[in-house]
């Protein structure tokens, strides 16, 4: 295989997008040789892109995965729909990477990862913030320990806004039928993902407040304040909202080795001259821990969704290891479904969530749902200004 042969299927916002990437030639050894998308307008749209005469357009995603052209897929379809067409190309021998988040609910992705444990194929996330070169600096230090013990986790990340008009150009979207939540799986899925990678643990208790169409007109969640206990002691805030403007996005991460911060751009290290631990057991009253702030560098490097779908190409080509794995799509859907949970039963929910009462929460907030499902818009949005991470 000199390229890994690529067929993609939903041609939205980031179908779109990917479809881009590689006719292109931004996916080094990647090509785009086929796209299943029912909607006549949006193949036909493809299909008239520069480099796009040899690619073939499918209405039958089956018809795809057995057409023999594909080697790999890229799931790129809305979230309710990526446990049964990752299982299918799975299923099919194909290797297959997922856009976020994982699912909708645990029980889903699930049975996503057992379908990923009895293939031999390569299985991803497009967990595309994690290549960001702040957050990777960020894990690599937590990981070696240059922190110390983690005590504190707070994430303002608000910097989500959106009108009206993007709710209403997209008819599967905010809806609990159709997108199963709002900015926790919309917008969030990758902060969210971040946070348990970045400090290495998943919390063992979330308690959570979710306002539904507190700024639009919507009925699902757009503002959330979620509190978290992880595994060795330390407590977290995770706050996200699309109606805040100006919005924040500010992450920092305390330790008893001094204090990270990520915001506008910068990482920085406000280091201690000795571990706060003990320095509290030694030093005399009204007396501050010294320590040093500076910028950390990093390499700079933020490759976003091509540089996801290279290493996945690469990986399926034994030229590297594969960065994300998409059994990790999990950790972020049960985090999700946790803030949630939480505020339907207005309690404090514990780590591993249960699977069916949540899926029953949900399916009665479906089956109660007055939201009349739209049209879905054929308008493809530019989206590449959207992501980024530290901005």
């Amino acid at each position: 295989m000199q390229k890994v042969r690529f067929g993609i299927v939903g041609i939205g916002n980031m179908g779109t997008a990917h479809c881009k990437s590689l006719l292109e030639g931004k996916i080094a050894n990647g090509e785009l040789v086929a796209i299943c998308e029912p909607k006549k307008v949006k193949a036909d749209a493809i299909l008239a892109l520069d480099g796009a005469e040899n690619v073939v357009a499918f209405t039958d995603y089956g018809e795809m995965l057995h057409s023999g052209l594909c080697d790999a897929v890229i799931v790129a379809v809305p979230p309710y729909n990526h446990q049964a067409l990752v299982c299918q190309a799975l299923g099919a021998g194909l290797h297959v990477i997922c856009e976020k988040p994982a699912g909708v609910y645990t029980k889903q992705v699930k049975e996503m990862n057992a379908e990923a444990e009895k293939s031999d194929k390569l299985f991803g996330m497009m967990f595309n913030q994690r290549s960001n070169s702040i957050y990777r600096k960020m894990q690599e230090m937590v990981a070696g320990g240059e922190l110390g013990e983690i005590k504190r986790v707070n994430w303002i990340i608000t910097n989500w806004y959106r009108s009206q008009n993007y709710f209403d150009l997209g008819g599967w979207r905010a809806t609990w039928r159709g997108e199963g939540g709002g900015v926790l799986f919309n917008q969030c899925p990758h902060q969210i993902d971040l946070l348990q990678w970045i400090v290495g643990m998943l919390p063992t208790k979330i308690h959570a407040h979710c306002h539904f169409g507190k700024w639009h007109d919507i009925e699902v969640e757009d503002d959330v304040s979620a509190y978290m206990e992880f595994p060795n002691g330390a407590t977290g805030v995770f706050v996200t909202s699309t109606g805040d403007a100006p919005g924040t996005n500010r992450f920092e991460i305390t330790g008893t080795r001094g204090r990270l911060v990520c915001e506008n751009g910068r990482l920085t290290f406000d280091q201690l001259a000795i571990d706060e631990r003990e320095f509290c057991r030694t030093a005399r009253a009204f007396v501050d821990p010294e320590y040093t702030t500076f910028e950390v560098p990093t390499d700079g490097r933020n490759d976003q969704h091509v540089g996801i779908l290279n290493n996945f190409a690469n990986a399926i080509l034994g030229i590297e290891p594969l960065f994300v794995k998409g059994e990790e799509g999990i950790k972020s859907v049960q985090m999700m479904n946790a803030m949630l949970l939480s505020t339907w039963l207005n309690k404090e929910i514990e780590l591993p969530i249960d699977d069916d009462l949540y899926l029953d929460e949900l399916n009665r907030r479906i089956k109660e749902s007055t939201v009349v499902k739209k049209e879905t818009s054929d308008v493809v949005l530019d989206i590449s200004g959207s992501y980024g991470g530290v901005k």
